[in-house]
């Protein structure tokens, strides 16, 4: 795979002077472009040999464009603060909008590779992290993020010639790193399975691009002039009307009983039952978010449910019983002009718990598979995508420990109308009741089916959903606390 970045390119003085002023001013215009049309994000993966001209490329781009419209991360050993996160959350945040230039040196792939030289980790959990690499590219590319991936390159023989030259000139011995003394140990084993990810990884949405690193005027004009062809291309492409993907809901709902009309919405607790249980649950969950066992782990709890549902009341249970220090509430409403122009899930991921943390999210994510799919705010392909994008997403929360507690709060129509009509005529509820709340009625239907596709397609093993009966909000409150409770006690072993 390395072998033509091994062949000794090179390019004369003459050929490059003549070169780089109108290439210098062709990446410029394309940056400018890219700023007006602000149709997409750009971001540049910089992996490969010590040595071979990573960190001059990055330093290059940034002379030749403009350094305004570019960010420059270096991920390099995680803070404290992002490790008591998901690993992905250090990259989610830090992601370019639409617009705008990321470069990111040291990156997932680094992270891999590094740990698998060194044997952290074994060749099946670098199979693993490479799939996990290639969905969260998938979906990135997906929303529209152009995605560049530079491998630059030395042979062995390259790289230790390089050394001998520097190690004893006191003008530039600097230049040698830790890391390439390190690297030249273990130069066999970086290769073998950088050869593995880039062979994994290399995709026709994101692929790999591999530049002999030796001479510096080869190295860059080319991923100079890769640069500007690929940006070029993604600024020219033509808007292409998506295929139409298999839109149809999980379940047709014609004679057979639907999902939601299959709970028993007539359960109710009786007054005097609830205001014990009510007492005993929260006393329960207040005493197991102290417990020093949960303080490595991140606790979430989010809620979605019809209007008038009941989420609000549920939610207040639960903080009614904490210390404000304790959680965190996020509403989740429509998309702000900063998160339009991120990848979709980009505003939950910057809000995800770190360790010792409990966050409640009223609304969530599943927004994508109900609101902007039966109102049409985002295309079939986009929602029918979002269902794996989630179940992937829930999945690392999980894996890092974080407890996921998901909530359908259901009631029938004849209750939401009641409750409608409360909040008309109560003053200081009449804030709850807008237009929106009155037009969504008129879909029930079609948020039915919604969320039978919902509840199908993403309640899994390691994130199911607990559908509250909620006609009884004295019931729904305490089955509510109850689950939170349960799913507590057991992620701390207790029964």
């Amino acid at each position: 795979m390395f072998e033509s970045a091994e062949i000794g390119h090179t390019i004369d003085k003459v050929t490059y002077d003549a070169e780089e002023p109108a290439l210098r001013q062709a990446l410029l215009d394309a940056q400018y472009r890219l700023r007006e049309q602000a149709r997409f994000p750009l971001l540049i993966l910089i992996n490969g040999i010590e040595g071979a001209g990573k960190g001059e490329t990055i330093k290059l781009l940034s002379e030749w464009m403009d350094p305004r419209l570019i960010r420059v991360d270096s991920f390099d050993v995680p803070t404290d603060e992002e490790l008591s996160h998901p690993p992905a959350w250090r990259y989610w945040r830090r992601l370019p909008p639409k617009g705008q230039t990321g470069i990111f040196f040291g990156n997932w792939y680094s992270k891999m590779l590094e740990d698998r030289v060194h044997g952290r980790t074994k060749k099946a959990d670098l199979e693993l992290t490479i799939d996990r690499a290639q969905r969260l590219e998938r979906m990135l590319c997906m929303e529209g993020m152009l995605v560049f991936k530079f491998w630059f390159h030395l042979s062995k023989k390259q790289m230790m010639k390089r050394l001998d030259s520097l190690k004893d000139d006191p003008l530039h011995s600097w230049r040698i790193s830790p890391l390439d003394w390190q690297q030249s140990k273990t130069y066999d084993r970086f290769v073998k399975y950088g050869e593995l990810i880039l062979r994994r990884s290399s995709r026709d949405f994101a692929p790999w691009y591999v530049i002999e690193g030796s001479d510096e005027r080869y190295r860059s004009l080319t991923a100079g002039r890769l640069l500007l062809e690929g940006l070029n291309a993604a600024l020219d492409a033509a808007e292409q009307p998506p295929v139409q993907p298999h839109a149809a809901p999980v379940e047709l709902h014609t004679d057979r009983m639907s999902l939601l009309a299959s709970l028993d919405l007539t359960q109710t607790l009786e007054k005097d039952g609830y205001k014990q249980q009510l007492v005993q649950e929260q006393a329960r969950l207040s005493q197991l978010l102290r417990d020093h066992r949960l303080r490595k782990r991140g606790v979430l709890a989010l809620f979605e449910g019809h209007d008038a549902a009941g989420k609000g009341s549920a939610i207040r249970r639960i903080t009614g019983a904490l210390d404000p220090r304790l959680y965190r509430t996020v509403q989740v409403a429509a998309p702000s002009e900063d998160e339009r122009a991120q990848p979709w899930l980009w505003r939950f991921w910057r809000n995800v718990p770190a360790r010792g943390q409990f966050v409640i999210y009223d609304r969530s994510w599943y927004g994508r598979v109900l609101v902007e799919r039966v109102e049409g705010f985002c295309r079939p392909d986009e929602w029918l995508r979002a269902y794996t994008e989630i179940n992937d997403f829930e999945e690392q929360l999980v894996d890092a420990g974080v407890v996921v507690v998901k909530f359908w709060l259901s009631i029938d129509q004849e209750t939401q109308l009641e409750r409608f009509k409360e909040r008309e005529n109560t003053a200081h509820k009449r804030f709850k009741i807008t237009e929106e709340d009155w037009r969504n009625r008129d879909k029930w239907e079609d948020y039915g089916h919604a969320v039978a596709d919902m509840v199908d397609r993403t309640s899994t093993e390691i994130a199911p959903w607990t559908l509250v009966e909620a006609n009884d909000k004295r019931f729904a409150r305490v089955k509510v606390l109850r689950t939170l409770n349960d799913a507590l006690a057991a992620a701390i072993g207790e029964k």
